[in-house]
């Protein structure tokens, strides 16, 4: 495996990233909250993409991976500021965008900032708005008196160690909800959305699927995929929506 390259932001962050030329529409992937971009959906689908001869973009988030920063010390806000200037600095013309869970947010807020370089959007598992409407919803009375007292709660995590969630993370992630105003999502959309998520429910799927408009946009839910959504028949769904978005499904 090569080694990941560095791009500087403007914001002084340092981001990992992978590469892949080839022709367009560029594939970028848009790992989820505390992934990283050497997870399997990000490269298989950059080996997919290599082997169709197209181009492909993964990369870390800061506080992700190898890229520089604290995950404590991120927010979403940071992290579209990272995808905005990973896309702008390292891809040219139309873009096929694929976001995992947290990725998938941030896939709806980079359309929101330039729809135009769009061709079509691929969500798996996404979880848009889940600092208000997972988090902060959920959070006790007792916790949403630490984030004031402490600066943060530690929740338990399915997949991994406790995730710490900041009050800055709360407090910006208002700032970036997508399900609350207008979402026009004006190329081909597919939702894909296991029955057995534990993470991401398909009532928060059909919720997205229902608010957001667009000319072509389709869910599908998987019946016992997970939020993983990463075995050998998932796989093969991701790619087959990424063709069907491309016009070539």
């Amino acid at each position: 495996m090569a080694a990941a390259e560095i791009l500087e932001t403007s914001q002084g962050r340092r981001l990992a990233y992978h590469k892949s030329e080839g022709a367009g529409p560029t594939i970028v992937f848009l790992g989820g909250l505390k992934s990283d971009m050497e997870g399997t959906k990000a490269v298989h689908l950059d080996a997919w993409a290599q082997a169709r001869g197209q181009a492909f973009l993964r990369f870390d988030y800061s506080g992700h991976g190898e890229s520089s920063e604290a995950f404590t010390d991120g927010c979403i806000g940071d992290w579209h500021e990272d995808t905005v200037a990973a896309v702008t600095a390292l891809t040219d013309g139309p873009l096929i965008v694929v976001g995992s869970s947290m990725g998938g947010w941030q896939a709806l807020l980079l359309a929101k900032a330039m729809p135009e370089r769009f061709a079509g959007m691929v969500t798996i598992a996404a979880a848009p708005d889940f600092t208000e409407d997972g988090y902060w919803a959920s959070f006790s009375d007792e916790q949403k008196a630490a984030l004031d007292s402490v600066g943060h709660v530690e929740l338990p995590s399915d997949y991994m160690e406790p995730y710490i969630i900041t009050k800055r993370m709360i407090m910006d992630g208002r700032q970036r909800l997508v399900l609350r105003d207008p979402l026009n999502l004006p190329f081909p959309v597919r939702f894909l959305q296991g029955t057995a998520d534990t993470a991401v429910s398909t009532e928060t799927a059909v919720r997205l699927l229902n608010h957001a408009t667009g000319p072509d946009m389709q869910l599908l839910l998987v019946k016992d995929a997970d939020h993983r959504f990463s075995d050998g028949p998932c796989l093969s769904l991701i790619e087959q929506a990424v063709l069907e978005v491309m016009g070539k499904g």
